[in-house]
């Protein structure tokens, strides 16, 4: 769950790159407040076949795609790092239509990084001016993270060990995606829509919108 290299995040000091954030940078979350980052955790992935594995291959969130003006630039991020949107998590993987939300390369790359931005407490933050959640460490899943021992190293003995949830997540297992491509597509809302629904359904209407 993390925001690929050269992503714009805003901080007390205008917009800066997720790489070159440092521990204490000031980062502004969606509540208005300015909170100090205490640690970035990063992934890096090197090709080794002519052609990426899907897995590691980031969602880009097309420029505009949300609304009229988020995101500001399109944005790349792994399919699990959730956007915050109508007062819920929803992962990019759940908005996947094929041509707003899709997974993409912003050009040729050997080698991919990814970073996160971990707070005192789970937040979320503005990535290309797109809420974005901050990370949300559970036990010991910071050590999922290629520099995960610094972690350790920083935070011994459980220190910001466990965090609540900024927002709750919602998903699907498929069945729901299904049903909302459906309703879309004949407008029979025959039962209340999900969060999730309602926000798919609203980028894919958006999306239509962008192509003309």
């Amino acid at each position: 769950m993390c925001l690929l290299r050269g992503t714009a995040i805003l901080t007390s000091k205008g917009e800066t790159v997720i790489e070159d954030l440092r521990m204490g940078d000031l980062v502004k979350t969606v509540r208005g407040e300015l909170l100090p980052v205490i640690w970035m955790g990063r992934h890096v992935y090197r090709r080794t076949s002519p052609t990426w594995n899907d897995s590691v291959v980031p969602i880009r969130i097309r420029r505009f795609a949300l609304d009229k003006q988020t995101p500001r630039k399109d944005l790349y991020l792994s399919s699990g790092h959730a956007l915050y949107v109508d007062g819920v998590f929803i992962r990019p993987k759940d908005l996947i239509n094929g041509t707003s939300v899709a997974p993409a390369l912003p050009g040729k790359l050997d080698v991919l990084e990814f970073y996160h931005i971990v707070l005192a407490t789970h937040e979320a933050v503005l990535a290309e001016g797109a809420p974005v959640e901050t990370f949300l460490v559970e036990g010991s899943n910071y050590e999922e993270f290629t520099n995960g021992a610094e972690y350790a190293r920083l935070y011994p003995a459980g220190e910001h060990s466990s965090m609540k949830p900024f927002a709750k997540t919602v998903g699907y297992g498929g069945r729901e995606h299904l049903n909302a491509l459906m309703r879309l597509a004949t407008r029979q809302l025959v039962r209340p829509r999900s969060p999730l629904e309602d926000v798919y359904i609203r980028v894919v209407t958006r999306s239509a919108e962008l192509a003309l």
